[in-house]
């Protein structure tokens, strides 16, 4: 089944996978583990906070929802 994929397709597949590790969902050192956020690249500056990036993930990754602020509500949801 992998010979049937054209090459294109691993390509297409290997760009998209490298450009959400790189930009759309990134692990801050300075975050808990888990919580995700978008960067923006140029070279090698990353940039966190701008117009086109600084994105902040919530529960279920959902891009730019409010995080569960208490913390038994969160601890609840994670074990279950």
């Amino acid at each position: 089944a992998l010979a049937k994929v054209p090459a294109l397709g691993w390509f297409q597949y290997v760009v998209f996978c490298g450009q959400m590790e790189l930009f759309a969902v990134n692990q801050d050192f300075e975050d808990p583990p888990g919580q995700m956020s978008s960067r923006l690249v140029f070279g090698f500056s990353a940039y966190k906070k701008t117009q086109f990036s600084g994105w902040d993930y919530g529960p279920y990754g959902i891009p730019g929802a409010e995080r569960i602020k208490n913390p038994e509500v969160r601890k609840k949801k994670l074990n279950s």
